[in-house]
């Protein structure tokens, strides 16, 4: 059915949480303030931490000159922003925080899109490339908000993922001049990697939500905290938050090559 048309929220303290009621559109198969009444998701919310780390390792790490200079490009930023805002939505359902979960989705696929689609173009052109694609993006978040059907969002972020892949298979195998064929062999692997993750986690999200009845019975059977490795969201969380980080460092050795043929020319 998708996340679109199922809700979960007849649990016995969905109304005594510190956000309720929720009123978001999508309701997911974890418990509703089940260990807390602060947090309407418990694992759900803090899955989204894995975003959040990947974004400040990146960020922190090799290059960082402290706290105040950290390293920042649009994909490490839009991975912190995702984090934040997934955070929000799952801690409070509220519909508010659910526009700022899905459109940081979009844009983190936004952030990807655009390094996928200037690699090796003219600046003159680059700039072409993201007005339109800042175009595309302001126009969709506008018609969003004022048709907030979650499969239209749905749509949109596997149509940019969607794109990503083919572009990314066009750099390493077909752009001209070629990079070199060990570098490009080497990205090519951990970019199907990070796909793979994501489908594996896209795959636990149905399973959550199709299999909610059934998985709601074995985490009472297995009780904490081993029935927390039966929230498949939270598995979504963390292995798109793998898959994402893997294909962003990927991006920036393909931008730190880039910048030596420049360098060389």
């Amino acid at each position: 059915m998708g996340h679109h048309n199922i809700r979960f929220d007849g649990d016995a303290n969905s109304l005594k949480g510190a956000w309720s009621p929720p009123n978001s559109r999508a309701n997911f198969c974890e418990e509703d303030y089940a260990l807390t009444l602060y947090l309407a998701e418990f694992i759900n919310s803090l899955t989204n931490l894995a975003y959040v780390y990947f974004a400040l390792r990146y960020m922190y790490g090799p290059g960082s000159r402290g706290i105040l200079s950290p390293n920042l490009d649009a994909m490490s930023i839009s991975l912190l922003v995702l984090g934040i805002g997934s955070f929000l939505f799952h801690a409070s359902l509220r519909s508010t925080l659910e526009f700022a979960d899905e459109f940081s989705m979009l844009g983190l696929t936004w952030s990807m899109l655009h390094f996928t689609l200037t690699v090796r173009q003219s600046p003159a052109k680059s700039r072409f490339i993201s007005a339109i694609l800042a175009l595309c993006f302001t126009s969709f978040a506008v018609f969003y908000v004022r048709s907030p059907r979650i499969i239209y969002q749905v749509v949109a972020f596997v149509s940019g993922v969607l794109v990503i892949i083919l572009r990314s298979q066009y750099l390493f195998h077909w752009l001209r001049p070629a990079f070199p064929q060990d570098r490009t062999r080497d990205w090519n692997v951990r970019t199907w990697k990070g796909i793979a993750l994501c489908v594996v986690g896209y795959g636990l999200w149905n399973i959550d939500l199709e299999c909610c009845a059934e998985l709601r019975s074995i985490r009472r059977q297995v009780g904490l905290p081993w029935a927390w490795l039966f929230e498949l969201h939270g598995w979504w969380h963390v292995l798109t938050a793998i898959g994402a980080s893997g294909f962003m460092d990927v991006a920036r050795e393909v931008r730190e090559v880039v910048k030596n043929e420049k360098k060389k020319a």
